[in-house]
């Protein structure tokens, strides 16, 4: 059963008419599951591209890849690379960008539970950093709730000055 954020977020992009789509590398796939699960969901998602290897990033989200080299995967311009890559490749309203360390070890010098999470839409792209705690499992679902909770509240905050909801 899918979770209550899930659902919201299924009906906040249903009500306006939008559609997500995500690139998602340390949670390879999970997001786009877990909306997935929501009944209704194939309104709103276009897709995802499960870009794990880092080549991938590059060849199938669109990150630069001079940004990976100078950076590596896990830095805030991939995951707004993978934001904006899954946005425009699916044909999305929105774009929801997944790049970390999941563990059981650091990867080239950054900490388990390091996360990057950026989310493109209509009023431009965001990068969230986050530090989740435990093992593999716990890591990659964290990133998952941060992201469902994030682009719910970026979804919900477009209103016109007026107050009715942007179409």
């Amino acid at each position: 059963m899918p979770g209550a954020d899930a659902a919201g977020l299924v009906a906040a992009l249903a009500e306006r008419g939008e559609t997500v789509a995500s690139a998602e590398s340390l949670t390879a796939g999970l997001f786009a599951a877990t909306i997935a699960d929501v009944p209704g969901a194939s309104a709103v998602l276009r897709g995802g591209l499960i870009v794990y290897a880092t080549d991938l990033k590059a060849s199938l989200a669109g990150v630069p890849s001079g940004d990976l080299e100078r950076n590596g995967p896990v830095h805030p311009d991939t995951a707004r690379a993978l934001a904006d890559g899954a946005r425009s490749r699916c044909g999305a309203d929105w774009g929801v960008g997944l790049t970390g360390v999941a563990g059981p070890a650091e990867q080239d010098g950054v900490p388990v539970g390091t996360v990057y999470l950026g989310i493109s839409g209509p009023t431009g792209t965001t990068v969230t950093p986050l530090a989740l705690d435990g093992d593999r499992a716990a890591v990659r679902r964290g990133a998952v709730d941060a992201a469902v909770r994030e682009l719910t509240e970026r979804v919900s905050a477009i209103r016109e000055p007026s107050g009715p909801l942007r179409r």
